[in-house]
């Protein structure tokens, strides 16, 4: 009979809480450094590696922003989408939504068009070569002004065919979700749709700012609504999707260790969670790696996981009947793995 392993990643999942430029891993780094004549501030790949031990957020995003440094052209964007979507394909990932932060690479003189340009290019050609779905989403760097981001959104409207939504990251401290509401406020008059990271490091009044004044259609990390029996109660009710990433969450020190994760308590509370891996090269795992965690850590049934890959096609901006498709296909999976447990 087929392992949990197996099992999981025979499940059809979505991955909805994905930056691209963190799947930067250290091998393609020094690639594209020697390619554009880069001197990185790491002599060695594991050099590079040992400087993950992250004491918090803003700890881990100082490493994340020199190496994406040598994201130059638009194959460099091109080469680190493919390599991620050839490893979610082999995960089981049937559709993403990946996050990409133009701000990051405006900064540096890169054109918006050469970042949006090289990511649609290898999404386009996984969805030939595996079949698998994709939106894209532009993330605000919240850590930047609220005027900075009304001229990233100027640009992200010039790509408004391959964009699907915007969405908010970076620094969650000091910066709630109310700082951007007027921009948020002009994307969804255009058609963007909207998300926001909220309650990873920042308190549960920044989900209600996310939710009331943002009028996000999911909340990116959400951990902390565990706080707010209110807010609970309301998450489940709107059964508004949590984009989870447990792996991140114990690196960047949200929790202690993965035993100590709140997913599957908010789980079994009626929340649609979901599971991610955030910025995988970084933080020790893709999306299958943090479902074994999880599975592994939290004694999560299998019926569980299945609930987590369902949650993860109902949270996703597929249309209504692609959602049928593919959970008439989780749960057939998972009622003849059920049906034949292994011995």
């Amino acid at each position: 009979m087929r392992s949990v392993e197996a099992y999981i990643r025979d499940l059809p999942k979505a991955e909805l809480h994905l930056h691209i430029e963190g799947t930067l891993e250290p091998e393609l780094a020094f690639r594209l450094a020697r390619k554009h004549r880069i001197t990185l501030p790491f002599a060695s790949v594991a050099e590079v590696r040992a400087a993950y031990d992250f004491s918090d957020l803003q700890s881990f995003l100082d490493i994340y922003y020199a190496l994406a440094d040598v994201l130059r052209d638009e194959d460099d964007f091109y080469h680190l989408a493919l390599s991620y979507l050839q490893r979610a394909h082999e995960q089981g990932v049937v559709h993403t939504e990946i996050f990409f932060d133009p701000q990051t690479h405006t900064a540096r003189g890169i054109a918006f068009g050469t970042v949006v340009e090289g990511l649609n290019l290898a999404l386009t050609e996984a969805q030939r070569r595996f079949g698998m779905t994709h939106r894209l989403i532009a993330c605000f760097l919240r850590h930047l002004s609220a005027a900075e981001a009304s001229r990233t959104l100027d640009e992200v409207l010039e790509y408004r065919e391959v964009i699907t939504a915007v969405g908010l990251d970076s620094s969650e401290l000091g910066h709630p979700p109310s700082k951007f509401a007027a921009i948020f406020d002009r994307a969804r008059a255009q058609g963007l749709l909207t998300v926001a990271h909220a309650g990873e490091e920042g308190p549960p009044s920044y989900i209600h700012e996310a939710l009331d004044l943002l009028a996000v259609r999911r909340i990116d990390h959400g951990v902390r609504c565990e706080e707010d029996a209110g807010l609970v109660r309301r998450l489940v009710r709107e059964q508004i999707a949590l984009t989870v990433c447990p792996l991140s969450n114990v690196k960047l020190r949200v929790f202690d260790r993965i035993e100590h994760h709140n997913l599957k308590r908010l789980l079994e509370a009626g929340l649609r969670v979901t599971v991610n891996s955030d910025d995988p090269a970084y933080f020790g795992g893709y999306l299958l790696e943090n479902y074994l965690a999880v599975e592994r850590a939290l004694g999560l049934t299998r019926a569980q996981l299945a609930s987590l890959a369902r949650n993860s096609i109902e949270g996703s901006f597929l249309d209504a009947d692609a959602k049928r498709r593919w959970v008439a296909l989780i749960d057939a999976r998972a009622d003849d793995s059920l049906s034949h447990p292994p011995r």
